[in-house]
């Protein structure tokens, strides 16, 4: 039986990182690329604020091809729904037939991304949903996924958190051990997703619009790039 054709919903985080780990496992699935939206501005994740170069070495680790989907910063709904549907439209006509999100828990979220989806071809699939996030957390850290927080909600997880490596015993108890609700986002930078470990070290730490970012750095790169305060 052939198949089924997957792009990958890819934040450059731990959950996405399993996601992939999930699908390689599964017969039914073949993870073909990994799309990220990209802050064109910044030229880093959205949200997750990660160097683009960053990104492009975990898809370089993973052996796949990389969907980059540029939106402008700020950012409104309709040019994000835009910026997405120009990007099923590929996948469409790529014979892609299913999209995958790490997604957990929020009933929402999911909901969201299905009723996106209803008007195209490709079927949305959860592989991780329901999954109890202390469970989940420590199976990560048992099977080598590693991973850096880039990312802390300060209104909900502490400072100290962002440039850290991920720890779910490290977590306040009522911080998610997955960080599902926004609590905090993370850099995957090893496990069984990836062909080799990516060089990482923390850089600066900022707070901006409300959050804390570490920036990180790929040492495979000689100089720095853009700072997070761009």
């Amino acid at each position: 039986m052939a198949r089924l054709k997957t792009l990958l919903s890819w934040s450059s985080g731990k959950d996405s990182a399993w996601t992939l780990h999930r699908l390689r496992n599964d017969v039914r699935f073949e993870v073909v690329g990994l799309l990220t939206t990209i802050n064109s501005a910044a030229d880093r994740v959205a949200m997750h604020a990660v160097r683009s170069e960053l990104l492009r070495a975990q898809a370089d680790a993973a052996g796949l091809p990389l969907w980059p989907v540029p939106i402008p910063s700020p950012c409104s709904n309709e040019e994000y729904e835009r910026a997405m549907s120009e990007a099923m439209t590929r996948a469409e006509a790529e014979g892609v037939e299913c999209m995958a999100f790490g997604d957990l828990f929020l009933e929402d979220v999911r909901a969201y991304r299905e009723e996106k989806l209803a008007a195209t071809r490709l079927r949305p699939i959860f592989p991780l949903w329901g999954s109890d996030t202390r469970s989940l957390a420590a199976e990560m850290i048992a099977g080598g996924l590693r991973a850096r927080i880039t990312c802390v909600d300060p209104r909900v997880a502490p400072r100290s958190l962002a440039g850290s490596d991920f720890d779910p015993r490290a977590l306040p108890l009522d911080v998610d051990p997955c960080g599902e609700r926004g609590e905090f986002h993370t850099f995957a930078y090893a496990g069984p997703m990836f062909r080799a470990p990516i060089a990482i070290e923390s850089g600066e730490v900022v707070e901006r619009d409300g959050f804390v970012f570490a920036d990180l750095l790929w040492t495979a790169l000689a100089t720095p790039a853009l700072s997070l305060r761009s």
